[in-house]
């Protein structure tokens, strides 16, 4: 281990990974600290066809093309009263990945590593030391074994460090987690369960019960991922009537008609694990030499399948930032005040997407307008509203507004300004009038910007992939 670095990643996940390949191929000199030693377990496992976008950033689809990943080509939910089938066809990528984690985040990790990122696996930081409000360098161990230990400095830092969330919850305490998604994941893997026939190949199964919800992920190993989603109140009175772990996965999984019939003769060949309290947002997402990002930042709900869009989402948005200030293009404080911007924004627009699939449990219509709320695009017209739902919920309208074109930034819509009502619906009855104004602000100031065109830029910002990745300046805002 070498005594500096000019950028010090923490965490060798998705998010970690995207960040410091990117950086290296801009030709910055990156060091990654990952905690584990890859492979390594973990939850995970569908991804959003948005995620190819990045992987061609990367240049590494060909090798995850390469690996054998169930390809995924959409989903299937049978939410309340309603069924229907989630069809990616209609998408500039046509399907994504069903992946087995521990093996897709080490081949992104090794990417980076042939990148130039210098990787560090089995070394846990134990502490980063401050010079006022900017973090310049971390102590360091071996995570397990040996007795090795030291102290790295850097010019820049990349948090990475997923729910662990080093600063955010061991040194800023800014985490604030989400009162409308107060749940517990419960979920184990199955060998010998069927795909479902009524759906398109590889598709995520979503099946709604009284007390939750359920997934079916088919993974290339041959297992299935079946988890539960279920509201922690509920877990709890289980829990306290006798009721174990696996009795109420399983009882859950008998009350769903739809996973019932994949796992009819499956065998569930794991424990049964579970975690709560994981959905989240990080009050500061950037400050003076550092970025926060991946599940180190926020966390949204397993409904949907946004992890890891935002995570190597976020690792973009950070070395985008990151390489313009090192390359003098814009200031530390235009990026760090873009990348927060761009983030919040992301995350903010899935939020209520899924926060409308669960308010509105009985019906479609509703959150198809929800998703038309949210977009920049007028899918008002279609005649199909659920395209509008599909381009939001993969991710994929994030990145279609890097190709629209205007002559001018539009005016808030009716829509938009309406969106007053959900800042409202996701606030809880206990909070102020003021704090509802300021979420509604909040939205009308990022929600409906995004930054990956002139048009949608933030603060006169947006992101340029060529010839380098960095920060383009709108030109009425060039200086």
């Amino acid at each position: 281990m070498h005594s500096h670095t000019q950028i010090l990643v923490i965490g060798g996940g998705p998010a970690g990974s995207t960040a410091s390949a990117l950086l290296a191929r801009e030709g910055f000199d990156v060091t990654l600290l990952e905690r584990d030693v890859f492979p390594r377990y973990h939850i995970g496992e569908s991804l959003l066809p948005s995620c190819l976008e990045i992987l061609d950033l990367l240049g590494a689809r060909e090798k995850v093309e390469a690996h054998g990943f169930q390809k995924k080509h959409g989903g299937y939910f049978a939410w309340g009263t309603e069924e229907w089938d989630l069809d990616f066809t209609k998408l500039r990528h046509p399907y994504s990945f069903q992946v087995v984690r521990s093996e897709f985040d080490q081949l992104l990790l090794e990417h980076a590593k042939s990148l130039g990122v210098k990787v560090f696996e089995g070394v846990e930081i134990k502490e980063i030391a401050f010079d006022g409000e900017r973090p310049v360098s971390a102590s360091w161990s071996r995570a397990v074994g040996e007795s090795e230990a030291g102290e790295i400095s850097f010019d820049f830092l990349i948090d990475a460090s997923g729910r662990a969330g080093i600063l955010a919850t061991h040194y800023f305490k800014t985490r604030r987690y989400n009162t409308s998604f107060q749940n517990v994941g419960i979920w184990g893997y199955w060998k010998g369960a069927k795909q479902l026939e009524r759906a398109s190949e590889g598709a995520i199964a979503v099946g709604s019960v009284p007390e939750g919800w359920l997934w079916g992920i088919p993974l290339h190993n041959g297992t299935m991922s079946i988890g539960l989603v279920t509201h922690k109140t509920h877990f709890k009175e289980q829990r306290q009537q006798g009721i174990t772990l696996e009795q109420i996965y399983m009882n859950a999984i008998n009350d769903c008609p739809l996973i019932q019939e994949l796992i009819e003769e499956g065998e569930l060949v794991t424990k049964v694990s579970a975690e709560q309290d994981y959905s989240y947002l990080s009050d500061i997402l950037s400050g003076p030499g550092y970025f926060i990002a991946g599940d180190a930042a926020c966390f949204i709900d397993p409904l949907l399948s946004t992890g890891v869009h935002l995570a190597t989402f976020s690792g973009m948005l950070a070395a985008a930032s990151l390489s313009s200030v090192l390359r003098n293009e814009v200031t530390p404080e235009e990026a760090r005040t873009f990348y927060a911007q761009s983030y919040r924004h992301s995350y903010l627009r899935l939020v209520v997407i899924v926060s409308g699939l669960y308010q509105q449990y009985n019906g479609k219509a509703s959150y198809f307008w929800e998703a038309q709320q949210l977009s920049h695009h007028d899918y008002a017209n279609s005649p199909d509203l659920s395209e509008a739902f599909l381009h939001v919920v993969t991710g994929m309208e994030d990145l279609l507004d890097a190709e629209e074109v205007t002559s001018e930034t539009p005016e808030p819509d009716e829509n938009e300004k309406g969106l007053d009502k959900h800042a409202g619906a996701l606030t809880s009855s206990q909070q102020t009038d003021e704090a509802v104004r300021a979420r509604s602000q909040l939205y009308n100031k990022v929600f409906m910007r995004f930054s990956l065109s002139p048009e949608t830029a933030i603060d006169g910002l947006y992101i340029k992939t060529a010839p380098q990745l960095g920060l383009e300046r709108v030109k009425q805002y060039a200086v």
